[in-house]
């Protein structure tokens, strides 16, 4: 059974790319979630009613030895199954002005949206080498690559997504292991709907805010065989904001 895990899955983007790679490839789809169980059994029926199978899974990913265990077990229950997809989604916003930012409000931030990424990738990339075979898609932001006021904290871990998906796409490469992130910009979810969209509309050149199911198309290109050659790159999607 060859599988692909999709962190912070039950909602938003996360969603829209299980539902995607369920309709476009044969991957069992692996759906993380943290807190919101009912929004994951949501997700996974939408999976089920596209065709394809799945399961949701319970773990915080800024908790190593949760993720660790966690995915310890499903393996030790699913013996001859394989996570060739990892799809690092799951990240938080805390944001606030720098100087008067709480130190934890910067550190649950990078222990989620990037510390997240070390305890979920670093656990399960030894058996993808050993496989000689895997895509690693992580969802930065617009935040981590031009910047943005009011999310120093944001910024720093999805600009470290960036930087690291750079490195660890040249590690891997002769092992047939894509590295790539996705950066999206303003886009319909939860994580904005208490963002002014009618005025923040105006600083896109596209007028409008993306729909997560635009993000989740790309992501499910990018786990395909035509984007075998694509690795360590950043893809913008962001309707033309650019600094």
């Amino acid at each position: 059974m060859k599988c692909a895990l999709i962190t912070g899955g039950s909602r938003g983007i996360g969603k829209a790319i299980c539902i995607q790679l369920a309709k476009d490839t044969d991957y069992h789809i692996l759906i993380n979630y943290n807190s919101n169980e009912n929004a994951a059994k949501d997700t996974l029926k939408e999976v089920e009613a596209a065709g394809n199978t799945g399961e949701i899974i319970a773990f915080n990913v800024s908790d190593a030895e949760q993720v660790k265990s966690q995915l310890d077990t499903w393996q030790d229950n699913n013996p001859d199954a394989l996570i060739e997809v990892v799809i690092n989604n799951a990240g938080i916003t805390k944001d606030g002005l720098f100087m008067w930012m709480p130190k934890e409000d910067w550190q649950n931030v990078i222990d989620t949206s990037l510390n997240g990424f070390f305890n979920v990738t670093n656990h399960l990339i030894q058996k993808m080498l050993r496989n000689r075979y895997g895509r690693i898609i992580n969802i930065a932001s617009v935040s981590g690559v031009k910047g943005t006021a009011g999310q120093t904290n944001y910024s720093a871990a999805k600009g470290a997504l960036v930087a690291v998906t750079k490195a660890l796409a040249q590690e891997v490469a002769k092992r047939n292991i894509t590295v790539n992130a996705v950066a999206p910009g303003f886009i319909k979810s939860e994580m904005t709907m208490d963002l002014d969209e009618k005025e923040l509309k105006k600083l896109v050149p596209a007028n409008r805010f993306g729909e997560a199911q635009e993000v989740a198309d790309l992501v499910s290109f990018l786990v395909s065989n035509k984007a075998s050659y694509i690795t360590g790159e950043v893809i913008n999607i962001n309707g033309g904001i650019y600094s």
